[in-house]
């Protein structure tokens, strides 16, 4: 049993309504899809992440005819979010979905954008398990509007990773420049200077990040491993 970790792009437009929704609201966007999945006549259920005043979602969502129905949630700073939302249609992430089902393969939520990719360019990381020919089957019939990228591939196993791990944004993306550059390869293909080159932050900050990077790590995996 295989996983690959990928990163899927794309340069115009949106493969996601709601994506598109979200982001034609001043200072807010989209952070995850936590869960997605059909109910009944083409229309859609789906769990999602936010970044930005919920207030300001809940008034485009009621607006919008794409929400069939909705829930809206934020934090107290009133800085994030979680949306429920029943929908007509996913756009794009139905077509990924029918094709991860179609070859057996399980996807591992959450899908997490990723609005750093490139200047210009929008995209989500994912992580999906199968055999390895069923992932690469599925990857090579992916739509003609996708770019995918693979970031890491491996044999399955319960070593948490970063979201089993509650890493936040920034320590999400401190930790995959460090995995790409092979800062936990043996023996170390990277240094922490390199790294923030790479960031174009301060190295003490790289260290930093990375510290409570591995504390978290350690605790998640400790935790799974007294709950065996």
């Amino acid at each position: 049993m295989r996983y690959a970790t990928v990163t899927l792009t794309w340069k115009t437009g949106s493969i996601h309504p709601l994506d598109e929704l979200f982001a034609s609201i001043d200072d807010v966007s989209m952070e995850s899809i936590r869960y997605l999945s059909p109910i009944r006549d083409g229309e859609y259920i789906e769990l999602l992440t936010f970044r930005g005043d919920p207030d300001r979602v809940r008034d485009r969502l009621a607006d919008s005819s794409h929400a069939l129905e909705y829930g809206v949630s934020g934090d107290e700073g009133g800085q994030r979010g979680v949306a429920y939302v029943t929908c007509r249609n996913v756009g794009l992430v139905a077509d990924l979905l029918s094709i991860l089902q179609d070859h057996d393969i399980v996807l591992d939520w959450p899908i997490r954008y990723r609005d750093e990719v490139a200047h210009g360019v929008r995209g989500f990381e994912l992580t999906v398990i199968g055999t390895g020919d069923a992932i690469q089957q599925a990857a090579a019939i992916l739509p003609e509007e996708i770019t995918l990228e693979v970031q890491r591939i491996g044999e399955y196993d319960l070593t948490p990773r970063p979201h089993d791990a509650g890493l936040t944004e920034r320590q999400q993306e401190v930790f995959d420049v460090a995995t790409r550059l092979g800062y936990y390869e043996i023996p170390r293909e990277t240094t922490q200077a390199e790294v923030a080159a790479a960031l174009d932050i301060a190295t003490g900050t790289v260290g930093e990040h990375l510290r409570h990077i591995e504390a978290k790590f350690a605790r998640a995996h400790a935790h799974n491993g007294s709950s065996r």
